[in-house]
């Protein structure tokens, strides 16, 4: 929520006046099994400490949450960006407060923490090794897994490392900076940086790579003056092969691809209120130009937050924040957009974790 503050504002101003907040109770321990569930990172207003945990079990047909404050009896804190897997533990990347907090991944009880100013995002390159991209910092550390300590930390040219790919032994690095047009690569045993390639686009910010094996980078900043666009990337060669702009003020967001990796779908968001250029949105990775109306089409003074497919029956998950203002909704679509499901969760769902 903290790259949003300000557009963020405008949708509390016009909620404000009808909206309430609405906080769940931790209830004692949770244990889930962990066949079919799809965890829910509900980011949290800033400042409120108000980030939760919750469940959807596909095998039930059914929501549970707020799992860390019930197994935990303390509130998490915020904002709760992202949530990884790693062996036997979850690892919880609590941004505003400056954490990384590491559950056992069947009682959700807290194993450890790791303090790191701004954690965002994490992966792993294997059991004693993983890599956390920072917001505000040009640091990217290495934290090992096991152990819970902080191995290192990478100086990257640019501030603000988000989104991060593991592409056999690189690991490539979006530093969604105002003032960077490029992607780092570096060798994700050793940390040293390998490759530079140039987008010729401003801020990047997501990384994806689809069945072919090439880059799609996601860059913009919409607040800041820098146009969005979506960049296809060949990694040997480093050669931008496709490039497509967005259009005036779109804030294109978290990329995904589908379960083939043939069809990419990203968010659309305005916060003005309006409904134009706003929505769930996808094309093929063949098409030349970008997709002119959303397949989830977002209402008036709505936004989305949250895109996930699920990687088992490529089910459609979307999360409606509804403003940070109170509990937040996801809704279940099929590949068609036709809604099969909705429920509430907590405040600000942000991403989809999906168990294998």
């Amino acid at each position: 929520m903290d790259r949003k503050i300000s557009e963020i504002l405008i949708l509390f101003v016009l909620s404000i006046a009808t909206i309430g907040c609405v906080k769940d109770k931790p209830t004692g321990t949770v244990v889930v099994s962990s066949t079919g569930n799809v965890y829910i990172v509900c980011e949290g207003n800033m400042g409120n400490g108000d980030g939760s945990l919750y469940n959807y079990n596909t095998t039930t047909d059914s929501a549970s949450g707020d799992l860390f404050g019930s197994a935990n009896n303390v509130p998490l804190g915020d904002v709760f960006q992202s949530m990884t897997g790693i062996g036997d533990s979850l690892f919880l990347c609590v941004n505003n407060s400056d954490k990384i907090v590491v559950l056992d991944v069947t009682t959700k009880k807290i194993a450890g923490t790791i303090s790191i100013l701004k954690p965002r995002y994490i992966v792993a390159v294997n059991k004693s090794l993983a890599y956390v991209s920072t917001l505000y910092s040009n640091k990217v550390y290495a934290i090992d897994p096991t152990t819970l300590e902080v191995k290192g930390a990478i100086e990257m040219p640019y501030n603000n490392s988000e989104g991060m790919l593991l592409q056999g032994g690189t690991l490539w690095i979006c530093n969604w900076d105002t003032s960077c047009t490029s992607i780092t690569g570096i060798d994700a045993l050793t940390g040293q940086k390998t490759r530079t390639i140039s987008i010729g686009k401003y801020a990047p910010h997501a990384i994806l790579a689809d069945k072919e094996g090439l880059l799609w980078v996601m860059s913009g900043n919409a607040a800041k003056g820098r146009s969005a666009a979506l960049s296809r990337i060949d990694p040997s060669t480093g050669l931008v092969v496709r490039q497509m702009d967005f259009a005036g003020i779109s804030d294109p967001v978290k990329p995904v691809f589908n379960r083939t990796k043939d069809t990419i779908w990203f968010i659309q968001v305005k916060y003005d209120g309006s409904d134009a250029d706003n929505g769930i949105y996808r094309m093929s990775i063949y098409d030349t130009m970008l997709p002119i109306a959303p397949l989830i089409k977002a209402s008036k003074y709505q936004y989305y937050w949250a895109l996930g497919i699920h990687p088992a029956n490529g089910s459609v998950y979307v999360g409606d924040p509804k403003g940070f203002v109170q509990k937040g909704q996801v809704s279940i679509y099929n590949t068609a957009g036709d809604l099969q499901k909705t429920f509430s969760v907590g405040v600000g769902p942000g991403q989809f974790y999906f168990d294998r």
